[in-house]
């Protein structure tokens, strides 16, 4: 029996209370045949429904371990993205709200990036001397960019590692969409900041002057998190006049200055192991989502540990906060009722050359 497809206008219109009611009976229907994926920056309102939770990468693998049908991303696109094309081909990934997007990930499109790729042709011998890298944190037809190239692409945990695989094979690296971890990575291994050059997309030769690109050892593209730039010097300052005993740790989309500063720079999975596994009683400002932050706060204060979040203002992932009872209440009873919405399908060509990407990166780490 056909069904028809129930529209969000109604869903709209709820109070949370009656979607959260709404969401538990739609997920007692669907049982087994869907699994819900929770990031760590998710709205707490919706992390509290997840099967799974962690970052992108370990939720998608997770979840192509499972017997679930559909794939429920309450993330962001390119996560979802991830997910499809590293599920089994039965499984069904869905973004509860097509709008949750990321601005880090917008900042490189395909366009922008071939058009950086052939203006370095003009300079150097691009093929033989680039590798392309690019963060988990983009869309999937820049990781097929890569696999199409002899590129791959890295996580905040394993970027230094995914550097040295690539400097092992070329002498350059053009690294995207954020500036940030590339130029902590390359910091890390040595690499001296004049060597690690901003190509600006919107600037002819990205801003450079040949003699800038011949000499460079990494070429960071010109993005960020629109998150953890909020995050400045001034506030691991201020935290260590008033706490000379407390510990910062930090997210490498950081600022190079804030990482700098920092007593620790790693991936959410990095941040809330050693928070978690700090000595009681211990305080800490910590430089990332402010959803992960307060909820890390309260795991870790029956040991006496106070967590601060870093800034002075609130910054929290806005697109991933799309995400909201109304819109997951809406996704579970059409799936419920037999009606598929908000499928996120990696175009098959695509598919196979990101997946070729990260199938690298996963050998090399």
């Amino acid at each position: 029996m056909k069904t028809s497809r129930i529209e969000f206008d109604q869903f709209n219109r709820l109070q949370d209370e009656a979607c959260h009611e709404r969401i538990r009976a739609a997920r007692a229907k669907l049982g087994s045949r869907a699994v819900i994926l929770g990031h760590h920056y998710q709205r707490a309102d919706v992390y509290q429904y997840a099967d799974l939770t962690g970052d992108s990468l370990k939720l998608s693998r997770l979840a192509s371990q499972t017997d679930a049908e559909f794939i429920v991303f309450c993330g962001v696109h390119f996560m979802a993205e991830v997910a499809d094309f590293m599920s089994k081909p039965e499984q069904i990934a869905i973004l509860p709200d097509l709008a949750a997007g990321c601005s880090m990930a917008d900042m490189a499109n395909l366009a922008k990036v071939e058009r950086c790729w052939r203006e370095l042709a003009s300079v150097i011998d691009v093929d033989n001397e680039v590798t392309p890298v690019t963060y988990i944190n983009s869309a999937a037809d820049l990781k097929a960019f890569c696999g199409a190239r002899e590129g791959i692409v890295c996580t905040s945990s394993n970027a230094r590692r995914i550097a040295e695989w690539a400097y092992a094979r070329r002498p350059k690296i053009l690294f995207f969409p954020d500036q940030h971890l590339g130029r902590w990575t390359g910091h890390t291994m040595g690499i001296a900041l004049d060597e690690m050059v901003v190509w600006d997309p919107d600037l002819e030769l990205g801003g450079l002057t040949p003699e800038q690109i011949r000499k460079a050892k990494m070429l960071l593209w010109k993005g960020h998190c629109s998150v953890h730039q909020m995050f400045q010097p001034a506030h691991i300052e201020r935290f260590r006049a008033q706490h000379p005993d407390g510990f910062v740790i930090a997210h490498p989309e950081c600022s190079f200055e804030v990482c700098q500063q920092a007593d620790f720079v790693g991936s959410t999975e990095h941040i809330v192991k050693v928070v978690k596994e700090a000595a009681p009683g211990t305080r800490w400002l910590v430089g990332t989502e402010l959803n992960l932050v307060n909820r890390l706060a309260e795991e870790v204060k029956p040991e006496g540990k106070i967590v601060q979040f870093m800034a002075s203002t609130v910054c929290m992932c806005s697109t991933m906060q799309r995400i909201d009872p109304q819109h997951l209440a809406w996704t579970l009873e059409n799936l419920a009722a037999g009606e598929i919405v908000n499928r996120i399908h990696v175009p098959e060509h695509e598919a196979v050359l990101a997946r070729l990407a990260l199938e690298r990166m996963l050998a090399a780490s």
